[in-house]
């Protein structure tokens, strides 16, 4: 059977300094499997979307600001990871530089300026803690990594870097 994951983006925004980054916390509906969390921003990919517009595209929903420069950080493939047992495969994104002011707050959450040397603090998915190292990290190689999920919890975690 072939494999047909749900591919989604996941960007962190960051500010002009590179000091903070743009998180959503994820506050605003009961029923959202992130409730509590601090997570970047992104989601599911169109049809007709190449992978930048659609970074481009959920960034200006979610954030209201439109990115300038940006570039891939890296892959995951996340098996097992959606409420039903979905799989995903996320493509993730550091947006260097954006145009306009971020929102304060969308229909999931509020939306905050987090320093970066703080984020391993926030609440987030246990796997977060696994990839934000190699996103925020001086290694310009991308990583894609491996992180199957069974009943909400991760079981593993690989990545290779090219």
């Amino acid at each position: 059977m072939p494999y047909t994951p749900i591919v989604a983006t996941l960007g962190y925004v960051l500010s002009p300094d590179r000091r903070k980054v743009l998180m959503i916390h994820r506050n605003a509906r009961p029923d959202d499997q992130h409730l509590g969390k601090y997570n970047g921003l992104g989601g599911k990919m169109e049809p007709g979307e190449d992978i930048a517009e659609c970074m481009r595209r959920e960034i200006r929903e979610e954030a209201g600001i439109e990115c300038e420069t940006m570039h891939l950080r890296g892959t995951l493939n996340w098996p097992g990871f959606g409420k039903q047992g979905e799989d995903w495969l996320g493509f993730i994104f550091i947006i260097d530089t954006f145009n306009g002011e971020p929102y304060t707050q969308n229909p999931e959450g509020t939306l905050e300026w987090v320093d970066v040397d703080r984020i391993m603090e926030l609440p987030m998915w246990e796997g977060d803690r696994h990839f934000l190292p190699l996103v925020f990290d001086r290694d310009p190689r991308p990583f894609h990594g491996v992180m199957p999920y069974k009943d909400g919890r991760m079981h593993s975690w690989s990545f290779t870097r090219l």
